[in-house]
C-alpha cells in the first residue's frame, strides 16, 4: 500500500509484521491463542456452570465460544442480532451476493488475534480499496473545488507529498515513531513500556490537533487543513482532531490504519460461524456441541436489569421477563447501555468505574451504500485514458466514497459516503433516499461526465450508529485526560484488586480496549474476560501458556497519579 504513514522498518521475513497488542498492554494474544495447551481449564466441579454473556457482538461470541470450550455453559443475551457492529446487509431484490458492511469493513493484518478466528472458521480476505492503496485502481482528491487524479501519492501535487513528509517528521519529533515501530516489531516489551510511559505522561492532556500545531513540521495552517481532509491510511482525520493524540499514536504504532483487508462475503459471517461452530477439542460437552445448540438456536433476548444478590451473584432479567442468577457474567455491549437501557444497581461496579463509563466519548458514524449493475468506474475516459470514477476523498458532504466490486462483469456496490462526528450528524435527519440525492449531487460536481444514477439497481441502505438504540455511537475515542478512565475499564478483568462485593461481572468489548473502533480490541478484551471468569471460578492456565492476568504485573498499563 502507498500510504502517508511513514514505515521506518519495512516488512521482511526476518522482521514479522506489527501486531495490535499495542503499547499500553504488550501481551501477545496471538501466541496465547495458538498455544497447544489452550487458554486454561476450570475445576471439574465447575463444569456446566452457567455464565451470562451480555451482548452477541464479536466480543461476546468469542468469549462465549472460549468459555464453552473450557466446559462452562455460556448464556448469550442479544438485543438485536448476532454480530453487533459486524453487520452485513443485502439489498432488497438484488443478488444476495451483493452486500454492504454497515459497521466494520476493513481489517489490518496487525489484528493477529482477530485473524486467528477468521482462519479458524475458514473465511477469506482480500485487499480493501482504501485511498492510494496498491489494490485501488485510482484515487481522486477533491478539495475546495479542485480535483486531482492519482494512482500513487507521487501523482498528487507537491503539497500533498509535503504534508505526508510533515506527518512523518511530526511523529518522529513528538512520538519516537521509528524507535517504537522497531520495538513493537521485535516485541521488545521493556523498550515499548519505556517509550510509552514517557509519552503517556507527556501527552495525555494533548489533542490530536494540538500535537500537530506543536510540531515545527506542521507550522503551516494549509498543511494542517489538507492533512485533516486527506489524512493517512483510510483518509481524512480532521474529525479526530479533538481526540487525545494517544488514540492516534496507538493506531499508527500498530499500523491499524494500513494494509487493510475485507472479509469476502461480509464480516458478520465471523460471529455467525463461531456461533454455529462445533469445536473439535472441548471439555465436558459432547462432540457436536456448539453455541447454537446450547441455546436451542437463538440467544436470550435483551437484558433489562442487572443487580447483585446477597451471595454476590449476578442476577440478569431479560426482555421476556426471565430472571436468572449467575456466579459470573461478561458484559460486552457498549458501556453506555449500563447507564440508559439497562436498570443497574450501583453496587455492580466501583464508583470510579461508573465514572469512567459516564466519561466514555463515542464518535458518530454514518454510511450509505447503493448496488450498481457493474463496476463502471473501471471504464476509461476517452480523452484522458483515466478511470471515469475513482475512490474519492473530498471536503464535500460525502467525504469518503468507496468502490467495491467482485469482478468486471458482476454487479457491484458503492459506498457513496462514509463520515464521522459532525459530518455524520449532518446526515442524521435525512432519510436514505434524501441522503442519496445529496450524495449524488456532490459526486456529480466531481464527475460531471458520469451518470451514477443510471447504474443503480436497488434502493440504498444506510446507518447512523449514533441513532442505533443499542449502540448510541460508532466507537469510543478518548478525549484528552481520559487515559485514567480507559485504564480503569481495561484493567477491570483483574478483580483480585477489587473489593469482594464488586467481583464476578467482567467488562469486555472494543470500547473497553485501548484500540476501540477495531475488531481486534473486541477480541482481546473478550480473552481478558475469559481469563477473569476462569480465575474467578477457581481455574488456571497451563504454566507453559500464561494468560493476560498471569503476566499482568509485568506489563500492566502505565498508572498516572490521581491527585
Amino acid at each position: 500500500m502507498t500510504s502517508t504513514v511513514p514505515n521506518a522498518v519495512q516488512h521482511t521475513d526476518a522482521q514479522p509484521p506489527i501486531t495490535m497488542f499495542g503499547p499500553d498492554f504488550p501481551y501477545a494474544y496471538d501466541d496465547f491463542l495458538a498455544h497447544p495447551a489452550g487458554l486454561g481449564q476450570i475445576p471439574a466441579t465447575a463444569h456446566g456452570t452457567e455464565v451470562a454473556v451480555i451482548g452477541g457482538g464479536l466480543s461476546g461470541i468469542v468469549a462465549a465460544y472460549e468459555l464453552m470450550k473450557m466446559g462452562l455453559k455460556p448464556v448469550v443475551y442479544e438485543a438485536d442480532q448476532i454480530g453487533g457492529r459486524l453487520r452485513t446487509v443485502g439489498f432488497d431484490g438484488c443478488d444476495p451476493s451483493l452486500t454492504a458492511e454497515m459497521g466494520a469493513m476493513r481489517f489490518p493484518p496487525s489484528s493477529t488475534a482477530l485473524q486467528h478466528y477468521i482462519d479458524l472458521v475458514g473465511l477469506e480476505t482480500r485487499p480493501f480499496p482504501n485511498p492510494l492503496a496498491e489494490s485501488t485502481p485510482s484515487t481522486v482528491v477533491d478539495l475546495k473545488g479542485e480535483s486531482h487524479y492519482a494512482e500513487t501519492i507521487d501523482d498528487l501535487p507537491q503539497v500533498y507529498r509535503d504534508v505526508a513528509d510533515a506527518w512523518g517528521a511530526c511523529l518522529e519529533e513528538g512520538a519516537d515513531f521509528s524507535d517504537m515501530n522497531r520495538a513493537m516489531r521485535e516485541r521488545d516489551v521493556p523498550r515499548i513500556r519505556e517509550i510509552w510511559a514517557q509519552l503517556v505522561e507527556k501527552l495525555d492532556n494533548q489533542t490530536f490537533y494540538g500535537f500537530l500545531c506543536d510540531s515545527e513540521a506542521f507550522k503551516s495552517f494549509r498543511h494542517r487543513e489538507i492533512f485533516g481532509q486527506v489524512g493517512f491510511g483510510t483518509g481524512g482525520w480532521d474529525t479526530d482532531f479533538p481526540n487525545s493524540i494517544l488514540e492516534i499514536l496507538r493506531v499508527v504504532y500498530t499500523e491499524a490504519d494500513d494494509f487493510h483487508r475485507g472479509i469476502v462475503g461480509g464480516s458478520q459471517q465471523l460471529p455467525l460461524r463461531l456461533w454455529e461452530r462445533e469445536p473439535r477439542k472441548l471439555v465436558h460437552w459432547p462432540v457436536g456441541t456448539s453455541l447454537r445448540s446450547l441455546h436451542e438456536g437463538e440467544p436470550r433476548p435483551a437484558v433489562t436489569r442487572l443487580h447483585r444478590v446477597a451471595d454476590n451473584r449476578i442476577v440478569v432479567t431479560d426482555a421476556a421477563g426471565d430472571i436468572r442468577t449467575y456466579q459470573a457474567a461478561i458484559f460486552t455491549a457498549q458501556s453506555w447501555m449500563l447507564l440508559s437501557k439497562i436498570a443497574c444497581d450501583d453496587s455492580l461496579f466501583p464508583i470510579d468505574h461508573w465514572t469512567a463509563m459516564e466519561r466514555t466519548h463515542y464518535m458518530e458514524s454514518s454510511k450509505l451504500f447503493v448496488p450498481v449493475d457493474r463496476p463502471f468506474w473501471l471504464d476509461k475516459d476517452e480523452q484522458t485514458g483515466r478511470d471515469v470514477m475513482s475512490m474519492t476523498l473530498t471536503d464535500r458532504m460525502t467525504r469518503g466514497t468507496y468502490l467495491l466490486d467482485d469482478g468486471p462483469d458482476k454487479p457491484a456496490v458503492i459506498c457513496l459516503s462514509y463520515t464521522w462526528c459532525d459530518d455524520s450528524l449532518k446526515w442524521l435527519p435525512l432519510s436514505a433516499n434524501e441522503r442519496m440525492e445529496v450524495m449524488l449531487k456532490s459526486l456529480g460536481e466531481i464527475y460531471p461526465k458520469v451518470d451514477i444514477r443510471k447504474h443503480i439497481i436497488g434502493n440504498p441502505v444506510t446507518v447512523s450508529w449514533e441513532n442505533e438504540p443499542y449502540f448510541m455511537g460508532a466507537f469510543k475515542a478518548n478525549l484528552p485526560g481520559h487515559y485514567r478512565y480507559q485504564r480503569r475499564l481495561f484493567t477491570h478483568f483483574m478483580q483480585d484488586r477489587l473489593p469482594e462485593d464488586k467481583r464476578g461481572i467482567f467488562l469486555a468489548g472494543d470500547d473497553i480496549s485501548w484500540t476501540a473502533g477495531w475488531a481486534e480490541g473486541a477480541v482481546q478484551t473478550a480473552l481478558n474476560a475469559v481469563w477473569g471468569v476462569m480465575h474467578h471460578l477457581g481455574g488456571a492456565t497451563d504454566p507453559t501458556n500464561p494468560g493476560p492476568g498471569d503476566v499482568y504485573d509485568e506489563i500492566a498499563p502505565v498508572e498516572l497519579p490521581e491527585d
